[in-house]
């Protein structure tokens, strides 16, 4: 319906009338007096789907979207990050492709497959990869995955939907069999022999990043991509494809912000400046108390199972055998850990802290709790911030022994007041 001539009309008006906002009732109900009341509703649903999914894609005000499609599908830096380690491959099958995140990047410079059993997704696709100029790389099919012919094809993407297991919560983590199809089903694409040479398939499966990494078969690569300090997917690579066991990517948020402003204005997405961390053998890092300056691993780094790799790397300890938290006397900038200067560390009270808090004159806080119970929005309450400066309150475990500590971003106010350790 959108797709025709009146609705993208209607979506054009709206989009010059409102590029960066939603027209009010006045304005809806005139347009309902030069379109039929059904299309105005989808092209208002749809603008707004649009303006929701800059965050993710540079062209978005040009692109379509459904409100599934959209919250499944990958964000362009992420997706262009992923389509290099495709580099080379002649011919790649994009399964599951919903409206197009990945195949967008996928398709710039190689010919897609793309293949997913909802038409309306499938037309989508080739819509969106049409607004990114790659549409003549792409052939679509609509059929189950499962029932796709894939002669000829060396390389297959594939980002199965995520679905909840019986009696699952929704904050259940991600395990065998609950998607579809099945991770055993994207794992044995691998297996598959009916490629040029005889090799074995080179496959990329897209997961969501708490899978359990037990589940992961020998010799592919688990692949953890933080936008940020947001933590985003996880991927999972194929020996044809696997280049380590484990793999935390960052993509920096300037770095990403660069890279959309360019990329609307190419011919094709901008790959965005990432940084890896990978295993790097070597002696146990010891465990010791908190020094001058504290590092928070990404969540990327922690799921990854390299927190004592980055520590090898900035030369830091950790402060607690089971806490992710790193120290050490000097700093160091890095992007996989956010890097805290240390303030006050003590064991934890919260007499002490709000004492302690006052005299340094916090008046606003981010509130760490890691290893420890208790109900933050609780303790903040009760320790009566009040004054100019803003700091973060590390609650955690040092030892095994509940311990707080009051940091600041390096070369802060607070940082500087001299207050040193407690």
């Amino acid at each position: 319906m959108l797709l025709g001539d009146p609705g993208r009309e209607l979506l054009a008006r709206i989009a010059r009338a409102h590029p960066g906002d939603l027209p009010g009732l006045a304005e809806a109900t005139a347009l309902r007096r030069d379109y039929p009341a059904g299309l105005v509703a989808a092209a208002m649903a749809q603008h707004e789907l649009r303006l929701t999914a800059r965050a993710k894609f540079s062209r978005a005000m040009d692109m379509v979207f459904t409100r599934g499609g959209y919250e499944q599908s990958t964000s362009e830096p992420i997706a262009w990050h992923r389509a290099r380690r495709f580099t080379g491959t002649a011919r790649v099958a994009d399964l599951c492709c919903g409206i197009g995140g990945d195949l967008i990047a996928l398709a710039a410079g190689r010919e897609v497959l793309a293949v997913d059993r909802d038409p309306v997704h499938a037309r989508l696709a080739r819509h969106n990869a049409g607004v990114y100029g790659v549409a003549g790389n792409v052939t679509a099919r609509v059929t189950d995955v499962r029932d796709a012919d894939l002669t000829g094809v060396g390389a297959v993407f594939i980002d199965p939907a995520r679905r909840t297991a019986a009696g699952d919560g929704p904050r259940q983590r991600f395990r065998a069999g609950t998607s579809e199809p099945p991770l055993e089903w994207c794992f044995e694409l691998a297996a598959d022999r009916s490629v040029a040479a005889r090799e074995a398939r080179a496959v990329c499966v897209k997961a969501a990043p708490g899978i359990d990494t037990s589940v992961v078969p020998a010799g592919w690569e688990a692949e953890f991509i933080a936008d940020g300090r947001d933590l985003k997917e996880a991927v999972l690579w194929s020996p044809a494809l696997a280049t380590t066991s484990r793999r935390a990517t960052i993509i920096a948020r300037g770095d990403r912000d660069t890279a959309s402003a360019a990329s609307a204005a190419s011919a094709a997405p901008v790959a965005p400046v990432v940084h890896a961390l990978t295993p790097s053998p070597g002696p146990g890092v010891r465990v010791a108390p908190p020094g001058e300056y504290l590092y928070d691993p990404s969540p990327a780094v922690t799921r990854a199972g390299l927190v004592e790799d980055l520590a090898r790397q900035l030369g830091a300890w950790k402060i607690d055998d089971q806490i992710a938290f790193l120290s050490a006397e000097a700093e160091a900038a890095t992007p996989f850990a956010r890097t805290l200067k240390v303030i006050d560390s003590a064991p934890w009270t919260e007499k002490r802290a709000r004492a302690r808090l006052r005299e340094l004159g916090v008046g606003a806080a981010d509130l760490r709790r890691r290893g420890l119970a208790g109900d933050v929005d609780a303790i903040r309450r009760r320790l009566k911030l009040a004054g100019p400066h803003r700091a973060t309150i590390v609650l955690t475990r040092v030892a095994d022994q509940p311990w707080g500590l009051i940091c600041a971003d390096p070369g802060t106010p607070l940082a500087g007041s001299g207050a040193g350790n407690g």
